[in-house]
């Protein structure tokens, strides 16, 4: 997908309407396709806690533009660490192809399965935000 573009803005509504906006604009994706979005820890492989926040679903010329409704701003993981509870921020996002099938145009038919998807199982990783600075800590 060598045109493909996914813009992820957050709108800070929470102190006001109880819930942040996520707005997930992607153009010039693989059409006709379902993507998992998830906020991550890390944005790279071995991701740390992972959210899975929703889905996007391309058009025929494989544009989508969804919002989730959403705690974004202070998104975090809590779990038992060496026998002590700490909390891990979740300051980045993560796009999977929601079908393992979805990928095999780009690695082949016998791509990885992943779970990440409501049903266990997902395709690769497709986009990630690894290449931006994350917001400051709450």
């Amino acid at each position: 997908m060598p045109n493909a573009r996914v813009t992820i803005t957050d709108r800070s509504t929470s102190d006001a309407t109880g819930f942040d906006v996520l707005r997930v604009r992607a153009r010039h994706l693989a059409p006709d396709r379902d993507y998992t979005v998830f906020l991550l820890e890390t944005a790279g492989a071995r991701f740390g806690a992972a959210e899975y926040i929703g889905d996007i679903t391309t058009d025929p010329r494989g544009n989508a533009d969804n919002e989730l409704h959403l705690i974004v701003d202070e998104a975090f993981s809590s779990t038992i660490v060496n026998g002590q509870r700490a909390r891990v921020d979740l300051n980045h996002a993560g796009m999977w192809f929601a079908d393992p099938a979805d990928d095999d145009f780009c690695l082949g038919a016998n791509s990885p399965v992943t779970p990440f998807d409501g049903d266990n199982e997902a395709g690769v990783q497709a986009f990630n935000s690894a290449n931006r600075q994350p917001p400051p800590a709450p």
